[in-house]
């Protein structure tokens, strides 16, 4: 009986493993490959970590997060990536060279054992039911619309390969639509930078590294100033965003769970000196997104995108050097691209109704100002600003909302 079930999950799978959903995969991959890595291996060239820590920090948040994805996507059904907090590695990066590796270990997994915590005890899902919709839908354009206005600056940058990746976009989108309109903008964009000779390979030698363990130790100033912050960054930011845009694909995700695995990868990562693993943002919402396919089949998107992040930080000594060649405006024009959907969709359930409205305003411009409050970003700000503001002048819609949600909850039972 169990062996029937484990075949018709991988013959449903199977059909839902094509062109589109094998795309986006691999275009969340290379997103997250690519600049993000940038950011970590500039952060422990400045903490005066050697090539063989680097290489351990890659592994660890990408072969952990490419696992956490897939087993959460595969359990659910449903486009949940796994990576770990760009702004995180930000925030590490710049705390680096104050503590040692040990000590950011330590913080790293203080910063793991809280997140855990708040997801197995539901706290996350109970708050996530009570903040209104519109506003998170307000913080995911904002913390993401610099995704499009990138790819409008790669224009003025790059005007050949930009412009030209925007229009076999449009016109792929408006002539050829059997074939994902992204992947043939990410083919059209890297056969010009190839033939411009845009691909810039550093002076880095390939060769397979053995990733290190790391005995964390634990300093309060080091907890203080990392651990806390990173906690607040990977559910305020990274899971807040991921919840938010699955919402807006008419998804249900299951929000203590999410919070319950990037715990988990927080404390694993800690061992080897990454910074966290967890549900990411920016990959679910390119993952989710309707260039990835039918609905229900996009979490397949996912288990490419795992498998091409696990394989990444299983060989990043090898791999790395050529991933870093690709030029940035061809990944911010196409990322540009790939957030489209997802942007129009949350744009609409932010301020279609009358509802929010004010509050869904300030969550926007809070959420696109990148303000960095005590070293948690935007997105955890935006999302208290919206609320704060609606509670101020807004607070009969939480009495229309509670009671719109009681009316959903009658109807359910009625026809359960």
């Amino acid at each position: 009986m169990r062996q029937n079930k484990i075949s018709k999950k991988i013959k449903e799978f199977s059909n839902y493993l094509n062109v589109n959903t094998i795309g986006a995969g691999a275009l969340a991959a290379i997103f997250g490959c690519t600049g993000p890595a940038l950011i970590i291996i500039n952060g422990a060239t400045n903490g005066g970590l050697t090539q063989a820590q680097t290489i351990s920090w890659l592994f660890a948040v990408y072969f952990f997060g490419g696992i956490l994805g897939l087993m959460i996507s595969l359990k659910h059904r449903i486009p949940i990536a796994g990576a770990y907090s760009i702004p995180g590695a930000v925030l590490v990066a710049g705390s680096l060279s104050n503590f040692s590796l040990s000590e950011a270990a330590g913080a790293y997994l203080t910063a793991g054992i809280i997140v855990f915590i708040l997801g197995i005890t539901g706290i996350i899902g109970k708050v996530m039911n009570w903040i209104p919709l519109p506003i998170v839908m307000a913080m995911v354009v904002g913390a993401m619309i610099r995704f499009g206005t990138e790819m409008i600056a790669s224009v003025e940058q790059a005007p050949v390969i930009a412009g030209s990746a925007i229009l076999v976009y449009l016109f792929s989108s408006r002539f050829m639509k059997k074939f994902p309109p992204i992947l043939m903008s990410l083919a059209a964009a890297v056969i010009l930078a190839a033939a411009m000779g845009q691909f810039q390979v550093k002076n880095m030698e390939p060769g397979f590294i053995v990733p290190q363990l790391v005995t964390p130790s634990f300093n309060i100033d080091a907890i203080i100033s990392i651990g806390i912050p990173l906690a607040l960054l990977v559910i305020g930011a990274e899971n807040a965003q991921a919840i938010g845009v699955l919402m807006a694909q008419g998804y249900k995700p299951p929000v203590n769970k999410m919070t319950i695995v990037s715990g988990i990868g927080g404390m694993v990562t800690s061992f080897f000196g990454g910074h966290n693993a967890n549900i990411a943002g920016s990959m679910t919402a390119i993952c989710s997104s309707k260039e990835a396919g039918q609905k229900q089949g996009r979490y397949a998107s996912v288990v490419v995108c795992g498998v091409l992040f696990s394989a990444f930080g299983l060989f990043a000594g090898v791999v790395l050097p050529f991933v870093v060649a690709m030029p940035k405006v061809l990944i911010g024009t196409i990322a540009g691209l790939a957030m489209i959907g997802v942007l129009l969709s949350s744009l609409q359930e932010a301020f279609s109704k009358p509802q929010f409205q004010v509050g869904s305003f300030f969550a926007l411009i809070i959420a696109m100002s990148g303000v960095n409050f005590y070293d948690v970003s935007s997105p955890f700000w935006a999302i208290l600003g919206g609320i704060a503001v609606s509670l101020i002048i807004e607070k009969d819609d939480f009495k229309v909302s509670r009671n719109h949600q009681n009316v959903k909850k009658e109807d359910s039972k009625m026809f359960a």
